[in-house]
């Protein structure tokens, strides 16, 4: 049978490719620290959730959803297949019997030359790229026993229509997010949020088998947080208030920043919950938040959040405004970054580690 097909509208966000001093490869290291806080709890997690049957090919499934182009996907799979193997190793099944199929997805934009060109010479799976939007289906009907993404669900499949429409309520005029935005903006993004889980939910939900497990982990506010206070929203605003700063030199038309909105959306455990709940596929085994190394000196930590914010939004902004303001924008971002240094560093942003597990029917 033909994947199923979607009416959902996707857009596509892709990293900075390549191996570029800008390139997501060399500056993704903050997404890195949390897929090291959570090693330990994915590892028992797979230990003591995961209850599936492998097939008589003996072929064990997983899937990276939103991979991006390395280093950190590797990352990742590895720590899977190093907590599967004593899992089937303690029910008699011989590990070197099983053999791991590792599917890589993003979108058709993302950089896959890149992140083949770099998969692990040492590697014990055999890898396929799976291109697509994970908002629709990618897999064929319970084919997949772990399915994992990290710091990919943030970003919704599109920039809500309403904060782009002069004439809605919703439009989100001099700012390129919903952080401290009027509430019609706010309820546009938790709306197009809603919508983007429940496809996400329901994909999966036919995707793995029962007994398999799905491993997310992602940033955003803890539960009762204003979204204004989050600091992965900050980060977003300010990007905004540099733009606008070029807006009031004359290098930016304001119009093009009126046009700029940043599709990602951070929830808090409960907005997950809710959503899970009524999909009613899936049993929520962990849920908790990730410790993450803190850079406590002003200059570090702006230079850092300026390196990582460009590796991920510089395709966006070349597109939108061109090469030539790039290097003066994350300028005065880096400047903006050390003058907020004391609220990015207020501990208002958590990383949270979520471990679900398919039910049966």
């Amino acid at each position: 049978m033909a994947a199923e097909n979607t009416s959902q509208v996707t857009e596509a966000h892709p990293m900075e490719g390549g191996d570029g001093p800008n390139s997501y490869a060399k500056n993704s290291t903050c997404q890195r620290d949390g897929v090291d806080a959570a090693i330990e709890l994915m590892s028992k997690a797979i230990a003591e959730k995961l209850d599936i049957e492998i097939s008589p090919s003996n072929t064990f499934r997983i899937a990276d959803l939103g991979c991006s182009v390395g280093p950190n996907t590797f990352l990742a799979v590895e720590i899977i297949l190093e907590a599967v193997k004593p899992k089937f190793q303690s029910q008699g099944l011989n590990s070197q019997i099983l053999e791991f199929h590792v599917f890589f997805n993003d979108h058709t934009s993302n950089d896959f030359n890149m992140l083949f060109k770099t998969l692990p010479q040492n590697r014990q799976y055999y890898a396929a790229g799976v291109p697509g939007s994970f908002y629709g289906r990618l897999f064929p009907n319970a084919s997949i026993h772990i399915a994992h993404s990290s710091y990919a669900i943030q970003w919704l499949s599109r920039v809500p229509k309403a904060v782009v429409d002069s004439n809605s309520p919703a439009w989100n005029k001099g700012r390129i997010h919903y952080s401290n935005s009027p509430d019609e903006v706010l309820r546009a993004y938790e709306t197009q949020y809603t919508e983007d889980m429940e496809c996400f939910l329901h994909a999966r939900a036919q995707e793995i088998a029962y007994g398999g497990l799905m491993i997310l982990n992602f940033p955003g506010p803890p539960n009762g947080t204003p979204h204004s206070d989050a600091s992965p929203n900050v980060i977003f605003q300010l990007l905004g208030s540099s733009l606008m700063d070029l807006v009031r030199k004359g290098v930016v038309s304001e119009e093009k920043v009126d046009s700029l909105n940043i599709p990602t959306y951070c929830r808090s455990p409960q907005e997950l919950v809710a959503v899970v709940e009524r999909n009613g596929c899936f049993s929520i085994e962990i849920m908790v938040d990730l410790p993450l190394p803190l850079v406590h000196d002003p200059i570090l930590m702006a230079q850092l959040i300026t390196s990582h914010m460009r590796a991920g939004m510089e395709g966006d902004l070349r597109k939108q405004f061109g090469e030539e303001i790039l290097d003066d924008l994350f300028d005065l971002y880096r400047k903006k970054c050390v003058e907020h240094a004391s609220t990015l560093d207020s501990g208002k942003a958590v990383n949270f580690l979520v471990v679900l597990r398919r039910k049966a029917d």
